[in-house]
């Protein structure tokens, strides 16, 4: 049997700091060599005869080498290790295995005190080597220090960045973690190096290759047992065997600050305490390495195996239809990526292809009318275009308006069956569409006119322009200004120059302020300036009217047409901003307010008289003491059938932090129990302090993708950060509708007019929430708290996720994973959320998530709905498609606008 030479730890629970071997002689006999320190004992039983070679090092015993050997004392075999000594599939090794245990039943060691302690070697020789399945599973993926993201190019990459910072052939101890990958994580990549340097007697602060390279091969060891120490040295400073509890502390700290968990590392004490009671019972002050391992060897617990698919056959059936087919050809690749893209945007493919034909056909109409008139005989092909591009920007300057009719859309999508065919959820999206379409019908209409059929019409001879003398005058125009001074020039530069200064600032680098503190155009961008200067098309438009009026080709007024292109659209808009103004009107009670970690701030809300409203919505929200004209959207966190109204709102701009700032002044440091940084809560009643808090006015509620929740059998609600807020409204009315008994009432919109019983499709809901901060938690813990208390049939399942720690196995978060399962376990509370909710580390495995979805609801539709930062859709929009050309369970995504 081949075997390996690490040394195996075979040192009680509690040793003596004695380094002196006694044997104790069983049956048979023994003999006993020593050699640099090590001990070797031979057993000799009828005609079998074992050697165990012992490292016997201040308080601990490790076996170097266990091997069969001749009478004559050679070796039979290679030595082995011990988990191959109890290997049940062989009966030499059982054999040994028994031998091993007598011998080390037998070792006692004796402390500086002279008081023995019986050692019970054999009891933690099984415990070390008799893993069970599912330790060995643990041990198989624990404490990595080489990771996908830590070293997984390997030795050749580590060498080449060490030729990239080494100085004067050695590295420096600041740069270790930066050269093994581990970048991010210095102070505990320092650790780490101390700890390797400990090991080995180097005091010096730096490494050469020859080092380095024998670190990494320590740290690169896949055997558990090695990582295990490494990781016990890391932790164990003055290598005494022990660590203390000053030690877990640190260690504590020190993970704390490499996973960016802030709250947890002010809480080291306490955890501290939590981890020494469970591992040092007795309060000897210290454990021991096998006390770690039996920690981080536990067995998984009971929801983590319930989060597993149910039918492992028909998971891997489903592994294998989703596998890529090798052997299909590129053009069938391509062919399902178009196949799949038809399927998936099939409503905005008919929609674009119908305002494109409109554009197309409303060009070519007018190019064709010019075509065949007096003046293409002096202008040529230029006023043609002029005036195709010109139809084509009247419809488009009135179709671009309907998008923004959010009144109208809401009513739309929630009382008639269009949304099947028209998707409304991209009505911004249509809007930037029309806008570019207006860009485009701007530049080839002025551009024609300015730079070609006016320069042909000055340059024309008399007899050429004798049939323009009803249009332009008896006398030729002379120059440029002449154009220009006249009602229809300059109402068309002044909307030219309008229209520019708004389309350049509604660009995403203008409007959410991108630009560097140091550019002086800085101050000029921002929502403040992409709000105020699309106003300017109030002007734009009536400048349009007026030019469309005054025309130079056109005398008869029923060829005038841009007053009927604009009529219906411009009413329908004043329309609902006159009804915005009435609705808004009122303002709303603050009940209370609460500031959290990351700069959220929460705001409860008296409900309007006849406010309806679903979840997944939005509302517009003005605050006069912020700024008297601005009104932004935040997504509603409360359920329709709530007393009250919230928002939470993250401070990302100049208006959010000056409404976070005038709240705060108002609230109060919270008390025990309380979340949050600050409070207020008046929901018990009006008091003097209620005038404290600026007035809010709410315009709303508007339609959005997420409203739709409740035509899908199961929910997949992913949101990331603040992103998770239309969710949780949606996980609220769920939770609510549970306990109704499944039935939904009276939730339609404002204007329903009546109460509407209808079932509730909704039977499971999975909730996906990532967020980078611990603190995030705070925002919905009490949401958390009351779906874990109400939920009793499971139909909801709560997943947080915090992508700041480490993945589970990574060595770095290997003690937060630790913390974790000790507190949950004895307290029912996560360290990180402070709720019975467990938060997983790292980001999801997202194929696995529609995995698990697909697995256990075949044939349902399933509604993925996600709110968040745009970096994730286009991974979760093709997981849809995959899962539902592959499977049998369908899945509809939607992306809520973020």
């Amino acid at each position: 049997m081949a075997g390996t030479e690490a040394a195996t730890d075979l040192g009680s629970s509690r040793r003596s700091q004695d380094d002196t071997a006694t044997l104790i002689p069983h049956s048979g006999n023994l003999e006993e060599s020593s050699r640099r320190g090590v001990k070797t004992t031979r057993f000799k039983d009828d005609d079998e005869v074992v050697e165990i070679t012992l490292d016997v090092q201040r308080d601990s015993v490790a076996i170097e080498d266990v091997r069969a050997v001749d009478d004559g004392g050679s070796g039979h075999g290679g030595g082995f290790d011990g988990l191959s000594l109890v290997s049940p599939s062989s009966s030499m090794s059982g054999k040994l295995a028994s031998k091993l245990r007598q011998v080390t039943n037998g070792l006692k060691l004796k402390n500086s005190s002279n008081k023995a302690q019986q050692t019970q070697l054999g009891k933690n020789v099984r415990k070390r080597f008799d893993r069970s399945k599912s330790g060995a599973a643990v041990a198989l993926k624990g404490l990595q220090f080489v990771t996908a993201k830590v070293g997984h190019d390997g030795w050749a990459a580590v060498e080449k960045r060490f030729n990239q910072l080494q100085v004067d052939g050695v590295l420096l101890r600041s740069r270790f973690g930066k050269c093994i990958g581990m970048e991010g994580s210095d102070e505990f990549a320092v650790q780490v190096f101390d700890s390797l340097a400990r090991k080995r007697g180097i005091v010096k602060q730096m490494l050469t290759k020859d080092e380095l390279k024998d670190f990494w091969e320590q740290l690169s060891d896949q055997g558990f047992d090695n990582r295990l120490q490494t990781f016990f040295d890391m932790v164990d400073k003055n290598a005494d065997g022990r660590i203390t509890a000053e030690e877990v502390k640190e260690i504590i700290t020190l993970s704390a600050s490499a996973n960016k968990l802030s709250k947890l590392k002010e809480r080291a004490d306490e955890y501290t305490a939590l981890i020494m009671e469970e591992l040092d019972p007795t309060n000897l002050g210290y454990i021991e390495l096998e006390d770690l391992e039996a920690l981080l060897l536990q067995s998984p617990s009971q929801a983590a195996a319930r989060s597993t698919t149910h039918s492992s056959k028909l998971s891997k059936a489903l592994s294998m239809r989703l596998a890529t087919n090798k052997d299909t050809s590129q053009f069938y690749h391509y062919w399902q990526e178009f196949l799949y893209f038809l399927e998936e945007n099939w409503k905005r493919i008919w929609v674009m292809t119908l305002w494109l034909s409109i554009c197309i056909a409303l060009f070519i109409w007018k190019f064709i009318q010019y075509r065949n008139r007096a003046v293409f005989d002096i202008m040529g092909y230029c006023v043609t275009t002029a005036k195709g591009a010109a139809e084509t920007l009247k419809f488009n300057m009135a179709l671009v308006l309907f998008p923004v009719c959010r009144n109208t859309i809401t009513w739309i999508r929630s009382k008639t069956k269009i949304g099947a065919i028209v998707p409304f959820n991209d009505n911004i999206n249509f809007h930037k569409v029309i806008a570019a379409g207006v860009a485009v019908g701007v530049a080839l209409h002025a551009g024609a006119h300015l730079t070609c059929d006016f320069p042909r019409l000055l340059h024309a001879s008399d007899a050429a322009y004798e049939p323009m003398k009803p249009f332009f005058g008896d006398k030729r125009p002379s120059n440029y200004w002449w154009f220009v001074k006249g009602t229809e020039g300059w109402t068309g530069v002044v909307m030219v120059v309008l229209m520019t200064i708004a389309f350049v600032l509604a660009q995403p680098w203008f409007r959410r302020n991108r630009l560097k503190d140091s550019n002086p155009l800085k101050k000029m961008t921002g929502f403040n300036a992409f709000w105020f200067t699309h106003h300017l098309f109030i002007i734009v438009y009536a400048l349009l009217v007026v030019h469309g009026i005054c025309l130079y080709l056109s005398r008869k007024w029923y060829k005038k047409t841009t007053w009927m292109y604009l009529a219906v659209p411009e009413l329908l808009y004043v329309s609902e901003r006159i009804l915005r103004l009435f609705r808004s009107h009122d303002a709303v009670r603050i009940q209370k307010v609460a500031v959290y970690p990351g700069n959220v701030l929460a705001l409860y809300m008296s409900k309007p008289p006849g406010f309806r409203y679903r979840s997944g919505q939005y509302i517009f929200i003005n605050c006069r003491a912020v700024s008297p004209y601005e009104w932004h959207p935040f997504s509603i966190t409360s359920a329709p059938g709530d007393d009250y109204l919230s928002v939470h709102i993250r401070t990302r701009g100049d208006w959010t932090s000056r409404l976070r700032t005038v709240f705060s002044e108002a609230c109060r440091p919270p008390t025990d129990g309380e979340s949050g940084l600050l409070r207020a809560d008046l929901s018990k009643g009006i008091s003097e302090s209620n005038a404290r808090f600026p007035k809010l006015l709410i315009d709303g509620p508007y339609g959005a993708p997420a409203q739709d929740y409740r035509e899908y059998d199961v929910l997949l609600l992913i949101g990331l950060g603040i992103g998770a807020t239309p969710l949780i409204s949606i996980v609220k009315d769920v939770l609510n509708h549970i306990q109704q008994g499944g039935s939904v009432a009276g939730t339609e919109p404002e204007g329903s007019g009546r109460t509407k019983k209808r079932p509730f499709m909704t039977k499971r809901a999975y909730f996906y929430w990532v967020t980078r901060e611990e603190g995030s938690f705070e925002w919905f813990r009490g949401v958390m708290n009351e779906v874990a208390e109400k939920d009793k049939d499971g139909v909801i399942e709560l997943r947080n996720h915090c992508s700041s720690v480490y993945e589970e196995g990574d060595a770095r978060s290997a003690l937060i994973v630790m913390l974790q399962e000790l507190q949950h376990a004895k307290k029912g509370v996560d360290i990180l959320s402070g709720t019975s909710v467990k938060t997983h580390f790292a980001r999801p495995n997202w194929r696995s998530v529609f995995k698990h979805v697909a697995v256990n609801h075949e044939n349902q539709r399933v509604g993925v709905f996600y709110c968040g930062e745009p970096v994730l859709v286009p991974q979760l929009r093709q997981l849809s498609a995959d899962f539902t050309h592959k499977t049998n369970t369908k899945f509809e995504f939607h992306k809520e606008n973020f």
